[in-house]
């Protein structure tokens, strides 16, 4: 059942003609309903806010008053996510024990709520934060390091403060992308004094953050991180570069489910060998549309040659 606050949010909503805010408080309390076991309930309520639009899965602005965050309500699977089956398993586990989460409070115990992702771009960082969000059916909110980080001394720790008073308020996945620019070592030589006082800042707020929303920092370099921020995370994932298997899969994915007759071969395997996921992807789906538009099938030369391709870039990057 939707609490008070809800209620009165959707009210607000209505009245002000914020179909994405109405969305999102929809979404919120189809998510509690599930939990409770409601599954009538919530599939009913999330049947009835598809039919207001396709425009639930796009990227928009929070508030006017908050530019600093983006709302997105993801739609994938997390079998869509092709990474370590250890990788898989933390993050089922972090799955499992956000929805059995009154379960563990009942014991004094609290779930994992707190992530750090370390990692090459275009491992999946990014991605991992949608599919949580999509698996537990809450709203993804990116923070936007751009207009959060500003040169006026003060300004940035205020910022962050509005920050997870929303992380307080409105339960959701909140995403840190590019976390080194606010979490860098307090002890680096040309750290000055504003960055080192925007992460004691940090440091305190998720100190003190007690809600249920999950927060999620990526970085591509966990080693420019200051040291105290690792204990205050329930979980460090380290992403790297898919394996031969994880790009089998990845190329199976997309590959295989437009065309089930296409066969994945070695010399494709070896092309794609030094790659990250997006471009593997990319690549994949820029063979997919040449086959659409062509009316040609696929083609296991030209996506060799295309993989190879990229991988030439990185070559003349470190001559």
């Amino acid at each position: 059942m939707a609490t008070a606050d809800q209620v009165k949010s959707l009210v607000k909503a209505y009245i002000d003609r914020n179909d994405d805010r109405f969305k999102t408080i929809v979404l919120q309390i189809a998510a509690h309903e599930a939990k409770l076991g409601h599954d009538s309930v919530a599939r009913d309520l999330k049947s009835h806010i598809e039919k207001l639009g396709k425009r639930v899965a796009s990227v928009v602005q929070l508030t006017p008053q908050n530019p600093m965050l983006l709302l997105s309500l993801p739609k994938h699977d997390i079998s869509e996510l092709i990474v370590s089956d250890e990788i898989t398993e933390k993050l089922q586990r972090i799955l499992n024990e956000y929805r059995n989460r009154h379960k563990l409070h009942s014991y004094g115990l609290t779930n994992r709520r707190k992530i750090l992702i370390e990692g090459q771009p275009g491992t999946g960082k990014t991605f991992t934060a949608a599919v949580i969000a999509s698996e537990l059916s809450l709203p993804l909110y990116t923070v936007q390091m751009d207009k959060l980080v500003t040169k006026f001394m003060g300004e940035t720790s205020v910022k962050l403060r509005q920050i997870f008073d929303s992380i307080n308020s409105l339960t959701g996945v909140y995403f840190f992308d590019e976390f080194d620019a606010i979490g860098a070592d307090r002890s680096l030589d040309n750290e000055v004094g504003e960055m080192r006082r925007i992460l004691n800042s940090f440091l305190q707020f998720i100190d003190q953050d007690v809600s249920e929303s999950i927060i999620i920092a990526a970085t591509n370099n966990q080693r420019l991180l200051d040291q105290a921020l690792f204990r205050r995370f329930d979980d460090v994932l380290h992403y790297t570069l898919p394996t031969e298997d994880e790009i089998r899969r990845l190329l199976e994915y997309k590959l295989i489910s437009y065309d089930k007759h296409f066969k994945i071969t070695k010399p494709l395997l070896k092309a794609a060998d030094g790659l990250n996921h997006a471009e593997i992807v990319k690549i994949c789906d820029d063979a997919i549309k040449t086959s659409i538009l062509t009316d040609q099938p696929l083609s296991a030369k030209q996506i060799a040659y295309l993989l190879q391709e990229r991988r030439t870039v990185y070559s003349y990057k470190e001559a």
